[in-house]
């Protein structure tokens, strides 16, 4: 029986030994930063067109304006506009109008 003891204890040992220390990896905090968002600016595109004759200036968006409300004024539906095309002659204070290429039609400056 003291063999039996004996090897008992052995095993008993190998089984009660000291459990291993395992170590957890280390965490480090970071700190996180407010990120910055860029901010983007949205103008809006101004197209502005002009003619200039003899001392006179008129807007070209007012001409196309009165020439397409002439266009219409006449019993002609907008949804018939296809092309409009504004051709200004400063000199005799006219604007015509082609729509479609085939209607003509002018207003006064």
């Amino acid at each position: 029986m003291a063999r039996g003891t004996a090897a008992q204890k052995k095993t008993v040992a190998k089984t009660v030994a000291e459990p291993k220390v395992v170590e957890a990896p280390v965490e480090k905090k970071v700190e996180e930063q407010p990120v910055k968002k860029a901010t983007r600016t949205t103008t809006k595109k101004v197209e502005l067109a002009y003619v200039q004759f003899a001392g006179k200036e008129w807007d070209m968006a007012e001409i196309v304006k009165k020439a397409k409300e002439d266009y219409l004024a006449q019993g002609n539906k907008a949804t018939s506009m296809k092309k409009f095309c504004v051709y200004v002659k400063p000199e005799e204070g006219v604007a015509y109008y082609v729509v479609n290429d085939t209607e003509t039609g002018s207003v006064e400056l």
